[in-house]
């Protein structure tokens, strides 16, 4: 059974998506602040973490934050009340994979939670069958992608990429050349079936570009292709 932990000071909130998350087959682990949602994403180790942004103790942020920085990579949907477009993109540059604005159909929440879950167990399961076989490696200059081993190599140094970062670079790069909509995108990485906000594909792209890119304001591997969307590109030499 996957672990989903539920952060939440609202206990109406943490009752309706404990309720809905088990109903669909999960096991459930809830936190009333931040500081013990902290804890209890290091202890209990759950698949996804559902984290409310405006959180006692410690906010939400900081939540994702110390997790990232302690190299804990479960993916977190970030629930909040703020409608700004800075809180959400803050959100996604510290590390969240998701968001979610109140108020939201806790249809929605266990969607996009089956959605993350059902994405890492195709990644851990591919990783086991590739044990057998030859590893796959891709090589575009100085940059190498090793997608069993979760693994970028930039001019032969390791970089750290969130699982979201990596499934969209790896996405990108086995369809090089090949021009990909931000709704594409959207489907194919966060396995969305239904619309949701593009701006999280362009906040991922942007932190692929900070981190394999020479300079980014010019890239070289990930190209936007005005109007349309994305599209990777393996260097000339």
């Amino acid at each position: 059974m996957k672990k989903v932990l539920v952060v939440d000071d609202e206990s109406s909130i943490v009752t309706l998506l404990k309720y809905n998350l088990e109903d669909a087959g999960f096991e459930v682990i809830t936190a009333n602040d931040g500081l013990e949602g902290l804890n209890r994403a290091m202890e209990e180790n759950p698949d996804v973490i559902v984290l409310d942004w405006m959180l006692p103790h410690m906010d939400g942020m900081e939540v994702c934050k110390e997790l990232r920085l302690k190299k804990i990579q479960t993916p977190i949907i970030m629930l909040t009340a703020k409608d700004e477009e800075f809180d959400k993109v803050l959100g996604l540059e510290l590390g969240a994979d998701d968001y979610m604005t109140k108020p939201f159909s806790p249809r929605e929440v266990t969607a996009r939670v089956k959605a993350m879950i059902r994405r890492s167990t195709i990644s851990t399961e591919h990783q086991l069958n590739d044990i057998k076989q030859k590893e796959e490696m891709y090589l575009f200059g100085p940059l190498q992608i090793y997608p069993e081993r979760f693994e970028v190599l930039l001019n032969e140094e390791p970089i750290e990429f969130t699982p979201k970062e990596f499934e969209l670079l790896v996405y990108l790069i086995e369809n090089k050349n090949r021009v990909l909509t931000r709704d594409q995108l959207l489907s194919a990485v966060w396995n969305y079936d239904f619309a949701g906000d593009t701006r999280i594909v362009d906040v991922h792209v942007s932190h692929l570009r900070d981190k394999i890119e020479e300079n980014s304001r010019k890239p070289i591997f990930i190209k936007t292709i005005r109007g349309l969307g994305y599209k990777f590109e393996e260097p000339k030499s």
